[in-house]
């Protein structure tokens, strides 16, 4: 090999290192500038499931596979809340576990304190798409990808709410902010090629002094699913009553499917014996479902909570709920 062309590889090299350098710290940069990136493709979810979430999920699973065992189908989803204030990693394990069952976990994945309330500047939109978070945002997605299975996220759910910090209008937030901080997020996950992720972009279903969603949408480019949470409070809060599926959910599903071509699925759901027939609830929303053809799944809020949500919470309202299961599992 002649000088010159030694000479010649060197010179070579070290451009060629030089710009990769460049590449790798442009890449470092997670701001909401560099989010006009295409995110990457997301895991596929089955194409019609049925999921819950409820005390136990994930770590202890007894009741899980016994609710299971009555209704006669295993879950398709098990969903649990995690709040950024624990700092805890990906939980790979518990993930695993939900995932042996059956089932693809999904974490609503919450930037806030659960005991602080909704004004909490140091989880505003802001400090988010700032990068005050980035690492701990770059351990989760790194994590996710080591993990290599099946992960749904509901990032900063209900933001067209008034209860949670990451909603425009409080704790700070200015109009567009919610839509910035998401993308920030994602964009975290797309420059370390994360690609077992599904997206969940998920309102509460719209209702008079909500927050208009157009403005909330991250883009059909940010997510994979969009997601619907909604409730019959029946007469558990003041000035509300009995409310049937399709009133709690009508009108927020002809407004998402307008506003986004991804698949729409219910991400929380639950309705209360009292005030009205709650096997009769669960029958109209299987009949009400067989209509909608974007959905593809629900997550049911299985707790005893404010009220008795639980689907088990009667044998009649278990036996109406297992007999509309298959049906709409079959599509």
């Amino acid at each position: 090999m002649s000088i010159f062309f030694r000479s010649f590889l060197l010179r070579l090299t070290v451009v060629l290192t030089a710009l990769s350098t460049v590449i790798v710290v442009l890449g470092d940069r997670t701001t909401s500038a560099q989010a006009s990136a295409t995110p990457v493709e997301a895991a596929a979810t089955p194409a019609r499931w049925a999921g819950v979430t409820m005390p136990g999920v994930p770590r202890d699973l007894t009741g899980f596979e016994q609710l299971a065992d009555e209704l006669g189908h295993p879950h398709g989803v098990g969903m649990w809340y995690m709040a950024w204030s624990w700092r805890s990693p990906f939980p790979a394990a518990d993930a695993a576990q939900v995932a042996a069952h059956g089932a693809v976990p999904e974490i609503t994945w919450e930037p806030w304190d659960p005991s602080a309330g909704a004004n909490q500047p140091t989880y505003s939109l802001s400090r988010i798409t700032g990068g005050a978070f980035d690492t701990y945002l770059r351990s989760w997605a790194a994590d996710i990808k080591a993990y290599g299975q099946p992960v749904r996220l509901r990032f900063a759910h209900e933001m067209n709410g008034t209860w949670y910090p990451w909603s425009e209008g409080v704790n700070g937030n200015a109009a567009g902010s919610y839509v910035a901080a998401w993308r920030h997020v994602r964009a975290v996950f797309h420059r370390l090629r994360v690609t077992n992720v599904t997206w969940i972009w998920s309102p509460t279903a719209p209702y008079p002094g909500t927050t208009p969603l157009p403005g909330l949408f991250p883009g059909d480019g940010w997510i994979d699913e969009v997601a619907l949470d909604g409730y019959n409070w029946s007469t558990l809060l003041p000035d509300t009553s009995w409310n049937s599926f399709a009133g709690v959910f009508s009108a927020g599903y002809r407004e998402v499917t307008s506003l986004s071509s991804r698949p729409v699925s219910i991400g929380e759901v639950g309705c209360p014996e009292v005030g009205g027939d709650k096997a009769a609830w669960i029958r109209d929303m299987w009949t009400t479902l067989a209509t909608w053809p974007r959905l593809r799944g629900l997550v049911w809020f299985n707790h005893n909570k404010e009220t008795d949500w639980r689907i088990d919470s009667s044998e009649a309202a278990l036996a109406a709920y297992r007999e509309g299961l298959p049906g709409f599992l079959a599509g």
